[in-house]
């Protein structure tokens, strides 16, 4: 009935895990109660303890009321009462973070303990590492209390809402989909509710480019779903109404004269480019921010007016910052005042000014070649080129198959990286392998870029074929 978590979700509590230890460096002095699901009696007995002899942090405190569980990434134990402060490898204060720590404080209030402050420590992405990490300058302290004390009122309706369905061991909850199903975060009960109770197909009124999830919802709750349901006179903007037209029809809508137009934008040869990037919550080198896309690998296919195509890749060594070295290869291969072509050309920028800043002995030829840079994304987004597979998208995920159903059947057959975040997620964990496993995530990982790029050139025919 539950969706496991994928790679990216488990990379991302491995974050959090990871940062919430870190952080507990900034509140020296102090016990961690250790986690053990058989014996949350134990751990709340254990943090008590710890508060009656005066320990002046406590990480994981535990507190348990009617049935509640809370454990507080980091309790600051005074003589006039308690500190909370719960930490998140987030850049930035999210409401769903302030329900987590409303009910953390309503736990202690309901215990007898005087809460002075509710805090949440996260990462401030503004921080630039330099030779050693200062953690004082990686983590920013938010004080919430207003917020939180603000949302005391309604927690205890809500937790009768909560013991009602626990309650029922029957029947399943009863409630609606809509964006609540996303929003904070993908719900792991999405695919059930969607699938399996209502049949909701691949691309249906919730998959309406920029409609919003207002009229979304809107249009279920009306019993429409299905794309070709859509009444003609319900208001949407032109391209809405274009795509759900085409979807109606199933026609491809082609205007050839604007795609040769784009074509005759590019000269030969083409240097077809694609980057591949991580990104680190607690940057590990020197010059890099939490969260900066960093560079490790990318891809150049090289089609010549004669047809003529030729491949260079780079891949940077694991446990090193692999940013210098990419861009001192990446000016070797790419002259200046050549067609660079890419898809999504403004990711691609700006990889290539990050590292103009970052190495200035190579700042203007990567400056150069972010002005040759040509998107191929472009035909696509301005809906030149439009077909029903595209289910209404742009992006490459739903191009490809349309445009070169072979090449999207070649993703699925590499071994071990198929997607972007495969491979986001692979590049680190590099250094903790095997020489073996290393050896094939390293092969993989050339695979899927040198992929990536044959499929520009592959779609980029296809336009040419028109």
């Amino acid at each position: 009935m539950l969706t496991p978590p994928d790679t990216t979700a488990l990379t991302r509590f491995q974050t959090g895990h990871m940062v919430g230890t870190l952080a507990c460096s900034l509140f020296p002095n102090g016990k961690e109660v250790i986690f053990n699901s058989d014996d949350f009696d134990g751990m709340a007995k254990t943090t008590k303890k710890w508060m009656d002899e005066g320990i002046e942090h406590i990480y994981e405190a535990t507190f348990l009321y009617e049935g509640i569980l809370v454990l507080i990434d980091v309790l600051k134990v005074l003589p006039e009462g308690v500190e909370i402060y719960e930490v998140k490898s987030s850049s930035s204060v999210k409401e769903i973070y302030l329900h987590d720590v409303s009910i953390q404080l309503y736990v202690l209030k309901q215990l007898g303990y005087t809460v002075l402050s509710s805090n949440l420590v996260h990462i401030d992405s503004s921080y630039i590492r330099a030779d050693e990490l200062e953690l004082e300058k990686l983590f920013k302290i938010v004080n919430i209390s207003d917020d939180v004390n603000a949302l005391q009122a309604d927690i205890p309706n809500k937790l009768k809402e909560y013991e009602a369905y626990l309650a029922d061991k029957e029947n399943e909850p009863d409630i609606e989909i809509g964006g609540h199903c996303k929003k904070p975060y993908e719900c792991n009960a999405k695919e059930y509710c969607w699938k399996t109770q209502r049949n909701i197909p691949d691309y249906s009124v919730f998959n309406i480019f920029n409609l919003g999830s207002k009229k979304q919802v809107e249009l279920y709750e009306k019993g429409i779903v299905k794309i070709e349901d859509i009444p003609t006179d319900y208001p949407m903007t032109a391209i809405q109404k274009q795509k759900v037209q085409n979807w109606k029809d199933q026609t491809t809508f082609i205007d050839k004269e604007k795609i040769q137009d784009f074509i005759d934008t590019l000269s030969y040869p083409i240097y077809h480019l694609d980057f591949e990037t991580f990104q680190q919550a607690v940057p590990e080198w020197k010059g890099i921010s939490p969260y900066q896309q960093i560079p490790f690998q990318y891809s150049l296919h090289i089609e010549h007016s004669n047809g003529d195509i030729e491949h260079k890749e780079f891949l940077g060594e694991d446990g090193v910052d692999p940013r210098y070295e990419l861009a001192k290869k990446l000016v070797e291969d790419i002259p200046t005042n050549v067609t660079v072509l890419t898809y999504n050309m403004s990711f691609e920028k700006g990889v290539n000014s990050n590292l103009a800043e970052s190495f200035p002995e190579f700042s203007n030829h990567l400056l150069s070649i972010n002005e040759d840079i040509k998107d191929l994304m472009f035909p696509f987004q301005k809906k030149y080129y439009v077909t029903p597979e595209m289910q209404g998208s742009y992006s490459i995920k739903y191009v490809l198959p349309s445009l070169v159903p072979e090449m999207a059947l070649a993703y699925k057959n590499l071994n071990g990286i198929q997607n972007g975040g495969d491979a986001m997620n692979a590049f680190p964990k590099l250094s903790t392998m095997n020489p073996d496993e290393k050896e094939a995530t390293r092969i993989a990982l050339l695979a899927y870029c040198k992929l990536d790029t044959l499929a520009m050139v592959e779609v980029l025919k296809k336009l040419k074929e028109i």
